[in-house]
């Protein structure tokens, strides 16, 4: 028996296409990135400038929000500044500010003037090589060279820039702002009824300004200090040097100075008059209590004889101490050493500093008060 095969039917399906090789890379041109019209970024910096102006406070707006604010409470305001409390806070606050200022301004002149203007190589050239011999003469020099203690610091920085002795530079950042002209005769009328508060002032805190020098000079490091490369106005003109000087001592005192106005008005008004009549009756505890609060104010030096005058209950040594400690170791003060001396120099010199002057302030009491 034969047996026949029919031949298979054609088939449609096309024959499989050779595989592409695996390092043959697709023909796939990248797609053009979008271009974005001229307009956009100005438009997207636009919209940011204008949400950022629209959400920011700058000194106009504020001042006219408190105007608005003053203007809308104008009736409560009046009825709690009648109240006695707040007549005597104003009196003594104003008292304060406007004695004080003129003295504050003059000084604030007179520094920077001193700062830009004297040449570089004077103090070198005034000042004995032996720090021994260096450090009273140092001492004195603040007694012919007005400044308050906010230009004190950076001059004292330059000093030691300029090759002079830290321990006669110390001398001089410490004497400085307590026992210049315009410290001592504003003194003298912040007491007028004590002129030897004047002598007693002088003597103190040129004792604790030496003392500290000397210290330097037997226990001093020079790994201790810190200094910039640079003066804080480098590269500027004498013009603009001084001015920029004077506006950022100005600023600076001069907000201190209102809020040390504040507090020794509030201190005054406030607070019950037996709390101060327990601490004043009470020598160490009277000494203590104003030499923290010097420190805790942070007046200028030019100002503080006012503030402590107006502190009727304590006795003259303690008022003394307040006016040695200010001018050498307050928070600004402390601030401005860290960041001119560095934090290691302030947080050693700055405990030293308060104990030598009270100290020093109830020595020189003791003798002429």
């Amino acid at each position: 028996m034969a047996i026949t095969t029919e031949p298979a039917a054609p088939t449609t399906e096309t024959p499989p296409e050779p595989q592409a090789k695996s390092d043959a890379k697709p023909d796939v041109k990248p797609e053009a990135p979008a271009k974005e019209s001229p307009a956009a970024p100005a438009e997207e910096a636009k919209g940011a400038k204008g949400a950022k102006d629209g959400w920011q406070f700058n000194s106009p707006l504020v001042l006219t929000m408190v105007l608005l604010v003053v203007v809308l409470a104008q009736s409560p305001i009046r009825q709690a500044l009648s109240a006695p409390v707040m007549q005597s806070w104003m009196t003594v606050f104003v008292a304060v500010v406007v004695q004080a200022l003129p003295f504050l301004v003059l000084g604030v002149l007179l520094s920077a003037g001193i700062a830009v203007f004297v040449p570089a190589t004077f103090f070198t050239r005034a000042l004995p090589k032996n720090p021994v011999l260096a450090v009273p003469i140092a001492g004195m020099a603040g007694a012919i060279l007005p400044g308050c203690e906010c230009a004190s610091v950076p001059v004292a920085g330059a000093l030691v820039r300029r090759g002079v002795t830290p321990a006669a530079a110390i001398a001089f950042l410490l004497s400085a702002p307590a026992i210049n002209p315009i410290v001592l005769t504003a003194t003298a009328v912040a007491f007028p009824r004590n002129p030897e508060m004047v002598l007693a002032r002088f003597a103190g805190s040129l004792l604790v300004a030496c003392v500290m020098g000397w210290l330097w000079t037997r226990l001093g490091r020079t790994d201790w200090l810190r200094l910039p490369a640079h003066e804080p106005h480098a590269g500027e003109t004498k013009g603009a040097a001084f001015w920029g000087s004077v506006r950022h001592d100005v600023m600076q005192a001069g907000g201190f100075l209102v809020l040390g106005a504040m507090s020794a008005a509030t201190l005054k008004a406030v607070a019950p008059a037996s709390w101060l009549r327990t601490a004043a009756d009470n020598p160490v505890v009277a000494i203590l209590a104003l030499s923290i609060l010097a420190v805790l104010l942070s007046i200028c030096s030019e100002a503080d004889a006012f503030v402590a005058a107006s502190l009727t209950q304590f006795s003259l040594t303690a008022k003394l101490a307040f006016l040695v400690v200010g001018p050498m170791i307050d928070l600004k003060l402390f601030a401005m050493q860290a960041g001119t001396f560095g934090r290691g120099f302030a947080l050693r010199f700055a405990p030293a500093t308060f104990v030598l002057a009270i100290a020093g302030a109830v020595v020189t009491g003791a003798v002429l008060l």
